[in-house]
């Protein structure tokens, strides 16, 4: 289903979680089953976007029909249980489209590893090099993950606008740039703590921010 114009959203009652919004972009594109929204979206096409978990999922879409955003038919099926289809509806078109054009707050940022080298000066350089290695494991499964998103939509490009791929694949590359840089930064501290370089690490990375490791604060 194409989205077009300016709508006037309803204000009352809405679902706050941007999970809903994220169903409703999914919706638009096509009728889905809660089961085809895990397995066929947020495990094979937006998973470097956005995870729920099947509850979560199913929760979201009880709360979207009971606002009227979505409706829901039912498809018999004789050799195996029904199907719970899903579609978007007039209000919901109106509300995604509202929400596509409201900005978004950035993210809270909570990111464990960061607050652990945060404190990590009490620890031996050798915990600190074995704990980002761990981290260099998971951040090359995220990049390898990406990449096959990447194939995917590659092998299904006849299948959308072109406009519309050309977005997504500029999403999915800030990704992949995003967990290649993340990849780099960390090589260069394990290189700095086996070289005992942490010091002038640090000062080229303020030099590269445009600030003065010098500067005594005196104008």
């Amino acid at each position: 289903m194409r989205l077009g114009g300016v709508y006037s959203p309803q204000k009352s009652g809405k679902p706050s979680m941007s999970l809903a919004y994220v169903i409703l972009g999914l919706l638009q594109q096509q009728e889905r089953t809660g089961y085809d929204l895990k397995t066929q979206c947020f495990d094979a096409c937006i998973a470097h976007l956005w995870q729920a978990d099947q509850a979560q999922i199913y929760r979201t879409l009880d709360k979207l029909e009971a606002q009227g955003w979505i409706t829901c038919t039912i498809k018999i099926q004789h050799d195996r249980p029904n199907r719970k289809v899903y579609h978007i509806t007039p209000m919901g078109i109106a509300e995604l489209i509202h929400w596509l054009q409201t900005h978004q707050p950035p993210p809270v940022v909570r990111e464990a590893l960061l607050v652990q080298l945060h404190f990590a000066a009490q620890l031996p350089d050798e915990a600190i090099v074995k704990l980002l290695e761990n981290e260099i494991t998971a951040r090359q499964q995220k990049i390898t993950e990406c990449e096959a998103i990447q194939h995917r939509f590659l092998d299904n490009q006849n299948d959308q606008p072109l406009r519309e791929q050309a977005i997504q694949q500029l999403v999915l590359q800030l990704a992949i740039k995003r967990e290649q840089m993340y990849l780099g930064w960390i090589q260069d501290l394990i290189t700095a703590l086996e070289t005992n370089s942490l010091v002038p690490l640090c000062e080229l990375g303020l030099g590269e921010l445009g600030i003065d490791s010098k500067t005594d604060g005196t104008p």
